[in-house]
């Protein structure tokens, strides 16, 4: 033990407790779950908690827990740092523990359903978006889907909608757990079915703008949930113009929709804009650079956001453009994709963009893609996806604005 001071008239040493032996530093997205096993020696009084450090060699992280792990928030993804834990009792901090290996925290990101090969899938594919390389596998959704909608927190991803099984629209809404892969857990229901959904959140607040009802009908209706609970949806306000296949991205505070299709099929270049955290219509923010829809997909920084490629009647668009999303304005060219496709999606950290499968004039592709958000450029070639597949809908925990 460590003695630390004394009483003076002989009493016995104050002692704080000895360093507690580290184990395993897991990191998530921002984060890390630093395990420990508790000192032997406790000191002269009971721990009463715990505190654990991160550092990158210049910057500290800190937490607090009751016991083994505790969990640092606050971690810049891509980063490698070392951790450290302590235990604490009524005379104070204990010594601290050897540090672990090294570890850095990571964007993950969920590429969900999407019509692979001639038939819908019900797999969701994982990405690590700080580095390149394949899909592997994660879960599965409750039924196959495509077209559904997404969006999420910085912790859980949401499945919204689409062509379920094959044969119907649905009004199901699904989660994930990014920390811990598996299959999909029931949330709740949307007021009606819904197909060609584009879903956009900050880190509390999930709002999808529906796209084709069971009926065949086009409709404007904007929904929200709140993304830590559970339940249905609730009316939020209504779309400029009614139409489907859109493109979302999002600040924490303004979420946009861009392009799509009407009832009548033509194709639409209109950008309008929503306050999360409020309810209402949407608002008109400008104009994308080409006009065109069916799954524009949408990467976002906190700043800055990029629509995908899409299709315009027969014409597929390779159209990268950029918005500053706290202003208005027409979008600007970014670059181009690495081919014209349409039913591409599209999620982000706070720094890179991903795009996802697709299809272009040859058939469905297995493509996945990426771009640096703050720049502007070419996309470049990240990985594949398990199979070739379109209108599957993607979410990243490594942003606090993430979008379909």
């Amino acid at each position: 033990m460590v003695r630390r001071g004394s009483f003076i008239g002989g009493q016995d040493n104050l002692s704080v407790p000895d360093a507690p032996t580290i184990g395993a530093a897991t990191a998530g997205s921002g984060q890390v779950s630093v395990a420990f096993t508790a000192p032997s020696d406790v000191g002269d009084d009971p721990i009463t908690g715990y505190g654990a450090s991160a550092t990158d060699g210049t910057n500290v992280f800190g937490g607090t827990g009751s016991s083994s792990p505790v969990t640092i928030t606050g971690l810049t993804n891509g980063t490698s740092y070392t951790a450290q834990v302590w235990a604490i009792n009524d005379y104070g901090n204990g010594p601290l523990s050897a540090a672990t290996s090294s570890f850095t925290p990571v964007s993950i990101a969920l590429i969900k359903g999407g019509y692979a090969a001639s038939v819908p899938t019900n797999t969701v594919q994982k990405i690590t978006v700080e580095t390149t390389g394949n899909a592997s596998d994660f879960g599965d959704l409750s039924g196959s889907n495509y077209s559904l909608g997404t969006l999420s927190s910085d912790t859980r991803s949401i499945a919204i909608g689409g062509y379920y099984n094959n044969s119907a629209y649905t009004d199901i809404i699904e989660y994930f757990t990014f920390a811990s892969a598996g299959n999909a857990t029931d949330f709740g229901d949307a007021t009606t079915t819904l197909y060609n959904v584009a879903g956009l959140a900050n880190n509390t607040r999930g709002v999808f703008a529906k796209g084709v009802d069971n009926a065949g009908n086009t409709v404007n209706v904007i929904e929200y949930i709140t993304i830590a609970s559970t339940g249905d949806s609730t009316d939020f306000g209504d779309l400029t113009t009614a139409r489907s296949a859109k493109g979302s991205v999002a600040s924490t505070t303004r979420g946009v929709f861009a392009g799509g299709v009407t009832q009548a099929g033509a194709y639409q270049n209109i950008i309008e804009y929503i306050t999360i955290a409020s309810t209402g219509d949407g608002t008109d923010f400008g104009d994308l650079t080409t006009t065109r829809g069916y799954a524009l997909g949408g990467a976002n920084s906190s700043t800055r956001g990029v629509f995908g490629p899409g299709l315009e009647g027969s014409t597929y668009h390779n159209t990268l453009d950029y918005i500053t999303i706290a202003s208005t304005g027409d979008a600007t060219d970014f670059g181009d994709a690495l081919a014209g496709t349409y039913g591409t999606s599209g999620t982000s950290s706070s720094t890179r963009g991903i795009f996802s499968g697709g299809q272009d004039s040859g058939g469905r592709l297995n493509v996945i893609q990426y771009i640096t958000i703050g720049s502007t450029g070419n996309a470049t070639d990240f990985g594949d996806l398990l199979s070739v597949n379109s209108y599957n809908a993607s979410t990243c925990a490594g942003n606090p604005a993430v979008q379909s």
